[in-house]
């Protein structure tokens, strides 16, 4: 009788870990990113805060966007293959006011930059505001109809 539940009540709790791990998913990818934030050294820290500051800081480099889309993904990844179309529709609707900008996290010079802004997972989206500060991320695929409702919310955009 006893070697007939076992494997049933293995079954059940596997089963069961499964779906708190994916109703707990953004936490744990939220919670791994602050982590992978706060091991950045200050010297990834310094070199990417002047890299986002003189590339996305529209304000101080007169440049006439308003946001940037940042996409951290990899080729050969499903979802990140998905974003394509997205960051090629937002190119076209948004050209002089959305800079797209796709980070391959394969690439060694993307890894500080990565490290950075702490991305767990891939596809992550990340927005910035014209003055280059972050105001939204996401992870995992995001369609152009939702990421387009970001930009209207924007603080920035107002």
């Amino acid at each position: 009788m006893l070697k007939k539940i076992i494997p049933w009540v293995v079954f059940v709790l596997f089963f069961g870990l499964i779906i708190i791990g994916f109703a707990l998913k953004d936490s744990m990818n939220t919670y791994v990113s602050k982590m992978m934030k706060a091991q950045a050294g200050s010297e990834i820290i310094h070199s990417g805060s002047a890299f986002v500051d003189s590339t996305y800081n529209y304000a101080k480099n007169g440049k006439n966007h308003q946001v940037t889309f940042l996409e951290f993904g990899a080729t050969g990844c499903s979802a990140c293959k998905r974003m394509e179309s997205v960051m090629e529709e937002i190119r076209k609707k948004y050209p002089q006011t959305v800079n797209v900008v796709f980070l391959n996290v394969l690439k060694p010079e993307n890894q500080d930059l990565m490290k950075y802004f702490g991305i767990a997972s891939i596809p992550t989206q990340v927005l910035l505001d014209k003055d280059g500060k972050e105001f939204f991320r996401h992870s995992g695929y995001y369609s152009t109809e939702e990421l387009e409702k970001e930009f209207t919310l924007s603080p920035k955009q107002s």
